[in-house]
């Protein structure tokens, strides 16, 4: 019996181990190959290239916004790149809104590796981008995926104080990458193991931005109880959508592309009539 023990407390603490050394195999999962907007479907869409301020040079993909548009900043998700968006910001370019898709470290051909701080950087330089542009951060709307929505508030909340974004959307979006850890990996203490925490919780309130969310009820990925948690936390304004039927990967099947539309659009009406008043 007490070799039995052993073994499987040995066995256990390299199951710990392995998993804190590889956590961030486990995170991001980035196709590596170089897409092209053609054969994604936005071929109006324009190949760039965003400068870090630890000096890589990253592809995006830009079409600059209608006049009296909202620039759309597209943070995307763990896996594959940015020619895996074409559809999901099909309607946003057919709105006349601007899209800046952002591809990071390691995805798509770029050089790095992914990390939570070299994420940030990454954004930082997507919004240099746009200034550099003509685009300032009081037209941006700030979308982040999945684990983009970390890397979404981290700018907003940077930026709050000084030049506030338009607004904030976020689909699917956890309260802290500790949280859904620990429910991907009950049995170990994966809370604490985490490198890369992504606490969009403790910055939440602080966006100095409009907020909208949407989640699916089905979502078990990140369940929806952290976009509750998120949103719950946030300050005003803020709005949500709840799609019941939604899992975590088919939120446009359900409308969500609909509701963000309208909603960018309200916000650029509100603020229309604001400027007349």
């Amino acid at each position: 019996m007490t070799n039995l023990i052993a073994t499987v407390t040995g066995v256990y603490i390299f199951f710990v181990a392995a998993l804190f050394v590889f956590q961030r195999n486990l995170l991001y999962h980035p196709d590596s190959m170089i897409p092209s907007p053609v054969a994604s479907g936005v071929a109006e869409m324009d190949a760039v290239s965003l400068i870090t301020d630890d000096g890589l040079r990253l592809l995006a993909w830009y079409r600059p916004a209608k006049a009296g548009k909202a620039t759309v900043v597209y943070f995307h998700g763990n896996a594959g790149n940015i020619g895996n968006r074409g559809d999901k910001i099909r309607p946003y370019l057919d709105s006349g809104l601007g899209v800046l898709l952002v591809s990071y470290r390691g995805y798509a051909g770029n050089p790095g590796s992914p990390t939570e701080d070299g994420l940030y950087a990454d954004g930082r330089a997507a919004l240099d981008f746009l200034v550099e542009h003509g685009a300032q951060p009081a037209d941006a709307v700030l979308y982040g995926e999945s684990l983009g929505s970390g890397i979404a508030v981290e700018l907003a909340h940077r930026r709050a104080a000084s030049e506030p974004v338009a607004a904030v959307v976020l689909e699917a979006p956890f309260s802290t990458l500790a949280d859904v850890a620990q429910t991907h990996y009950p049995f170990v203490p994966a809370r604490w193991m985490v490198k890369d925490r992504f606490d969009s919780m403790a910055k939440i309130a602080a966006i100095g931005a409009p907020l909208l969310i949407i989640h699916g009820g089905r979502d078990r990925v990140v369940p929806i109880r952290f976009g509750r948690r998120l949103f719950a936390a946030a300050a005003q304004p803020k709005e949500h959508r709840w799609l019941d039927a939604a899992g975590h990967n088919d939120l446009y099947s359900y409308g969500a592309a609909t509701v963000v539309i309208a909603y960018i659009e309200r916000l650029w009406s509100e603020r229309a009539a604001d400027r007349r008043r």
